[in-house]
Parts: C-alpha cells; structure tokens; sequence
C-alpha cells in the first residue's frame, strides 16, 4: 500500500507516558485493553471513534471543565481538541501503537483574530506510515472526521490569513500550550482569550520531509 508522506520509522519517545499522557492510570490502561484487537489499525480506529463519540469538546457541549491530563480528559468526559488528543494518544501508546501530536493556527471563528492552537493526532500504522486524523467530535456542524487510513481527513481546512497547518508529529505535547491550559480558569474564558500557542525550539518530532529531528 501506499504510505502517506510520513515514512520515518517512529523512535521510542513516540511511546513514551508522561505527566500528561498518563497512559499508566488504571482507568487508561482498563479502557484501553477494551478497546484492543489483534490488529494494530483495528485498535487505532476504536481508540480514535471511542475518544471521537464519547469525549464532549468543550465548546460544543457548553462544557465549563478545563481538562487536559489524559486521564482527568477521560474522567470528566470533556476537553478541548488539544485534551482530547492526549486522551488518543494515551490509549494509542497503552496499545503500544506509536503515535504523536499535530497542530494548526486557526482563527477561533471567521476570517480574523483572535487565532487559537488546535490540536490533533497521528498514527503510525504498518501499512500507511504516520497518519494524520483529529477526535475532536463531529458534534459541530460541518464537520466529519473519521479513520479513513490512506485519505487524511481533518476538520479544518487553513484559508485565513495568519492560519497554517504545522508539519511537524510532535512525541509530546507543546510546552507552551500546556503552560497556558495550566492556567487556564474556564472554558469561557478560553472564549475570549483563547490560547494561541508556540511551537517550541526543541524536542522530537517527525515531519513531512520523513526525517527525524532530535534538537
């Protein structure tokens, strides 16, 4: 088959638990043996539709919890696309499928500022390489994600002046964004100032060059 434009091998710190990918809490590790096959992608796609379905986005649902710790995400049923995508990658890596963390700068809503991180996954399958797909729910209208390995298949399209789609896999979250969600009061506050996050100058990532860069 046909690999996606990510074909580098994914190195260890894309299985890696940490503060926020706490894929070692009992509650991550029990739904995650739920949701195992015998098939790596099969697993990947019942990760990614259980988190999709089940986790609320905050914005949707009128939610007023600030989650982002992968088993605080799962506990209280909620989160941000960012939250959301650490919950993912935590039972990806509880499989232990490797897997990572995307991003894009878009516009919180319309054509202008202010702008706001979105966060979503990839995926390495066998058959395919690293595969791009976003949870983040397809309770809003217009939107239509789903695990279709070969066909990326985002939430979001990049079309407003300042919004762009980053390159990068990302073996852990970025620092930058989970120092703002640390301090984050509520989800409407996130409403009017909503977390326009850096990309940070060193760590491990995976980009669509298919090289690995360690700085």
């Amino acid at each position: 088959m046909k690999r996606t434009a990510f074909d580098t091998l994914p190195s260890q710190p894309f299985l890696m638990e940490s503060p926020i990918v706490d894929y070692g809490h009992v509650d991550i590790r029990n739904l995650a043996v739920s949701l195992s096959s015998e098939n790596p992608e099969t697993t990947a796609k019942r990760c990614f539709e259980w988190v999709r379905d089940h986790i609320e986005h905050s914005m949707d649902f009128c939610r007023k919890e600030v989650t982002y710790v992968a088993s605080d995400v799962l506990k209280k049923g909620t989160g941000l696309c960012t939250a959301k995508s650490h919950l993912l990658v935590a039972l990806w890596r509880a499989n232990n499928i490797p897997s990572g963390f995307c991003y894009q700068r878009l516009t919180l809503d319309g054509p202008n500022p202010p702008y706001c991180t979105h966060g979503f996954t990839a995926v390495w399958l066998d058959d395919w390489g690293w595969y791009r797909c976003d949870a983040r729910g397809n309770s809003k209208p217009g939107i239509r994600c789903e695990f279709t390995p070969g066909q990326e298949n985002l939430a979001y399209l990049t079309s407003y002046a300042g919004e762009q789609t980053y390159p990068d896999v990302w073996a852990q979250p970025w620092p930058d964004l989970i120092a703002s969600m640390e301090k984050l009061q509520s989800i409407s506050s996130y409403r009017q100032n909503p977390i326009d996050a850096c990309p940070p100058i060193h760590g491990e990532c995976v980009t669509d060059l298919a090289t690995t860069r360690i700085e």
